[in-house]
């Protein structure tokens, strides 16, 4: 699947333009990471960008979250490290690969990284990893943010200030897109 089918994909199934942004920070995110680990840039970066393709049919039903993208991408012939990484990022199964355990903890980061970058007059721009770590140590800020699942980027050998820094600037090189 290339990235402008999948563009498309998401365009025609994902209503909520946030939802659609978040999709876009982590496909970033994920592009950013790949070569780090020796994984394929475009690949991972499908990976991030699809990953959420079915958040709003299974919102109510975390149970089928990732598995309906699954069917959907598997019938499209997408490969099935991208399927799997899919899987782990809903928690049906442990995140064990680089793309898995990145695409757990890019999900989540992107999130506080954007609700870190709305309380700064200069959004993203502005934005360093400092102030990222900062907020994820206030437990109450952002909380849908998962602290546990951002934890999870130490386990690809970088520090905590490092994956975010990967992540963050990858947002900062589209935060056109992400109207930040």
């Amino acid at each position: 699947m290339t990235r402008a089918e999948a563009l498309a994909l998401v365009q025609e199934r994902v209503k909520t333009k946030n939802l659609v942004k978040h999709m876009l920070a982590v496909e970033a995110g994920m592009r950013a990471l790949a070569p780090r680990f020796g994984g394929d840039p475009e690949r991972w970066a499908l990976a991030g960008l699809v990953h959420d393709l079915d958040y709003e049919e299974t919102k109510d039903r975390p149970d089928l979250h990732g598995h309906r993208t699954v069917e959907l991408l598997r019938a499209r012939g997408v490969e099935e490290e991208i399927l799997e990484a899919i899987l782990a990022h809903a928690g049906h199964k442990e995140p064990a690969t680089p793309m898995e355990i990145a695409l757990t903890a890019v999900d989540p980061l992107t999130g506080l990284i954007v609700a870190t970058a709305l309380v700064l007059p200069e959004r993203l721009a502005g934005l360093t990893p400092h102030n990222v770590l900062n907020r994820y140590r206030e437990k109450g800020f952002a909380r849908s943010a998962s602290r546990e699942g951002i934890a999870l980027g130490t386990r690809l050998g970088l520090t905590l200030e490092e994956f975010v820094g990967v992540v963050l600037s990858a947002m900062q090189g589209i935060r056109t897109d992400l109207g930040l």
